[in-house]
């Protein structure tokens, strides 16, 4: 997801619009996410995931930001807010949800945007993500099977002190220079499409690509361009919002639980 070339988005669960979640077919998850699995065949196999609204939902730290700026303010709408107060990434929605009117909302937007924005890419406030349902048990999988696992993010190297205290509250594998990889971008100002593209060029070095999980539909559909024969699974969560459809050879899963989970 990009605002300003960055990622930004935040998981399913807290008020999604009905546009996120509708491709994903829960009968159909278990079958994916086990075929997926299946394709990393060691040594060389790889599995690529997506951080923000594939592996961690971001809810927790926007609703942490909303709440500060309430409390800053001295407004206890805002002081009170929660994660089911982001069903978009425009806050102006958010404002409206926790009782601002539309003219209200207009009027304290760009202050709480600009608040938001100089908190939100930071290690002090990501640390505080959550896993997604399932996560960190199909992780443990894919160590079981003996792949390489890389994360490939838009969050840039001064976020990496709070994404790595967020790993270990999820209980994910932590990078350790072997058989883990965690790929952040150098410069908070790189644009993500062109970042996640030099990523392809370093992967398609490194051995084969197994499968790859992404939320964002241009990511998604990139990788399964780079990798034709990986499993390239969509995560059916939230994402920019541009216009550009999952391509169909790409399925959707919701979450990583398995059906015996």
């Amino acid at each position: 997801m990009s605002l300003h070339g960055h990622s930004h988005a935040h998981g399913s669960g807290h008020g999604a619009h009905a546009v996120f979640g509708a491709r994903a077919k829960r009968e159909e998850q278990t079958r994916i996410l086990t075929e997926a699995l299946a394709a990393l065949v060691p040594p060389q196999a790889t599995a690529v995931f997506d951080l923000d609204s594939t592996l961690l939902d971001n809810g927790p730290r926007q609703a942490r930001i909303v709440r500060e700026f309430g409390a800053e303010k001295g407004d206890e709408r805002l002081a009170a807010c929660t994660e089911s107060a982001f069903p978009t990434w425009d806050l102006r929605d958010t404002l409206r949800i926790v009782g601002f009117s539309r003219e209200g909302a207009e009027a304290v937007y760009p202050s709480l945007k600009e608040f938001w924005r100089a908190r939100f890419f930071t290690s002090e406030y990501c640390k505080d993500d959550r896993p997604i349902a399932g996560a960190a048990q199909y992780l443990a999988r894919v160590m079981a099977q003996g792949a390489q696992l890389v994360f490939i993010t838009g969050r840039h190297a001064g976020m990496g002190a709070g994404t790595l205290e967020s790993f270990r509250r999820a209980g994910f594998p932590l990078p350790d220079g072997a058989r883990v990889d965690l790929w952040l971008k150098p410069s908070e100002d790189e644009d993500d499409d062109a970042w996640k593209q030099r990523c392809h060029a370093r992967l398609l070095a490194q051995g084969h690509l197994g499968a790859a999980f992404d939320n964002e539909p241009t990511h998604v559909n990139a990788y399964k361009r780079s990798f034709p024969d990986a499993r390239v699974v969509h995560l059916d969560t939230d994402h920019s919002g541009r216009p550009v459809e999952v391509l169909e050879s790409i399925p959707s899963v919701a979450d990583f639980r398995l059906e015996a989970e």
